[in-house]
C-alpha cells in the first residue's frame, strides 16, 4: 500500500502536534476554522503550516459578514505565507453549526453567531437567524468543502491524534460550545444536512434558566457551555469560566459545587453517546477542558464508570491527542 505522503511527514513538532507538510510540489491549501469566539485562518505547503491569522468572529453588519471576513483573512494569511490565492487547490472550512442549506450552500443557523435563533434575551448583536458561507467562498474558489467543526476534528483525531486505528469513536469539544463528532464502523456520521453530532442540544434538564442560543432551554450547552457559566453562576461570583474553574480547583466549596455539577451533566452526555453508538473511546478538546483537563477528567470518566458495564467497561475518555492545536488540524484534515 503506498504511503500517505502527508501523513509520512507528521512528525512530532516540539509541543507535540504533528508537523504536517504536502509533499514537494504539492499545491497549497488553505485552512479555515470556525468557531463562535474566533475565525482562524492558515495555508498549507510544502513548507508546512504558514501565515496563521486569527481574529474575533464576525457577528455584526450583514448576514454575509462572516463570509467576507474569511476571505479578508485568507487574501492576507497567501500574503503572509507568500502564497498567491490563485495557486490554493482547495479551502477547507471547519465550522460550528448547525448548517442549513440554500440552493445547495451552507449557511451557519450557528446558537453562538446568529443572533435571532434565541432572541434578544441572548445577546448577540444581530438578527440573523443564518450566517451566508458557501455561496461567496465558491465565487471566488473552485474547490470548497466545508464540515461541521466536530467531524473536521474527529478526521484529524483519527489521522494525527488520540483516535487512530479506532472504528468506534468520537471526538467532542467543550469550549464556548458544545461540538461533536461520531464514527461508527469505520465511518463518519454526516446526516441528511451535515448536522450528525449535534449533541450538545439534547435535553437533559428542566432548568428554566439556561437559555442556549439555539432558543432552548435546559439543553447540555445552555447548561455547561463555556459561556454558559457566567449567564448562570455570575451571581454566584463567578464572571467567566475560567474563574469558576479555577475556584473549584483550589477547593473553593460553592465553585467545586457547581463544577460537579457541570460534569454530571456533560458526563452524563459523554454516556450517552458511549451507550447509543457503542464507541471504544471518546476524545476530548476545547478551551473549557483543555485547560483544565487534569481536574475534569476524572470526574467525567465518574459517570460512564461501573454503568452498564456491557457497554462502558473499558471505554476511555482521553485528552485530545492533537491538544489545544485540534481546530487547526481539523480544517486542515479536509483538505490535506
Amino acid at each position: 500500500m503506498p504511503t500517505d505522503p502527508v501523513k509520512a511527514q507528521a512528525m512530532s513538532a516540539h509541543d507535540g502536534a504533528p508537523d504536517v507538510r504536502l509533499p514537494a510540489g504539492g499545491a497549497p491549501v488553505a485552512c479555515v476554522d470556525i468557531g463562535g469566539t474566533k475565525v482562524a485562518v492558515s495555508v498549507l505547503d510544502p513548507r508546512g503550516i504558514r501565515g496563521r491569522l486569527v481574529e474575533p468572529t464576525a457577528k455584526e453588519g450583514a448576514s454575509d459578514a462572516l463570509a467576507q471576513q474569511v476571505l479578508r483573512m485568507l487574501d492576507a494569511s497567501c500574503a503572509a505565507a507568500q502564497v498567491r490565492q490563485g495557486d490554493l487547490a482547495a479551502v477547507g472550512v471547519a465550522s460550528c453549526g448547525p448548517f442549513v442549506l440554500n440552493q445547495g450552500c451552507v449557511e451557519l443557523a450557528a446558537p453562538n453567531i446568529c443572533g435571532g435563533l434565541a432572541g434578544a434575551a441572548r445577546g448577540l448583536p444581530n438578527a440573523w437567524t443564518t450566517a451566508v458561507l458557501e455561496a461567496p467562498l465558491r465565487a471566488v474558489f473552485s474547490q470548497v468543502r466545508i464540515e461541521n467543526d466536530g467531524i473536521a476534528a474527529l478526521e484529524a483525531e483519527r489521522r494525527w491524534g488520540a483516535l487512530q486505528g479506532l472504528e468506534h469513536c468520537a471526538y467532542v469539544t467543550w469550549s464556548t460550545g458544545i461540538g461533536v463528532g461520531l464514527c461508527v464502523d469505520g465511518r463518519p456520521l454526516h446526516g441528511k444536512n451535515g448536522n450528525a453530532g449535534h449533541a450538545g442540544h439534547m435535553f437533559v434538564s428542566d432548568n428554566k434558566d439556561a437559555l442556549c442560543g439555539c432558543g432552548n432551554i435546559g439543553d447540555v450547552e445552555a447548561l455547561v457551555a463555556g459561556n454558559a457559566m457566567p449567564r448562570r453562576f455570575a451571581s454566584c461570583g463567578f464572571a467567566d469560566a475560567a474563574g469558576l474553574l479555577e475556584a473549584a480547583r483550589t477547593g473553593d466549596a460553592q465553585a467545586v459545587l457547581l463544577v460537579d455539577d457541570l460534569c454530571r451533566v456533560m458526563g452524563r452526555a459523554l454516556y450517552n453517546l458511549v451507550v447509543t453508538l457503542d464507541l471504544q473511546r471518546i476524545s476530548l478538546g476545547g478551551s473549557v477542558f483543555w485547560h483544565h483537563r487534569d481536574y475534569l477528567l476524572p470526574r467525567l470518566q465518574a459517570q460512564l464508570s461501573g454503568r452498564l458495564p456491557a457497554l462502558t467497561d473499558g471505554v476511555e475518555l482521553v485528552p485530545a491527542g492533537l491538544k489545544d492545536k485540534v481546530g487547526d488540524y481539523a480544517a486542515l484534515a479536509l483538505v490535506a
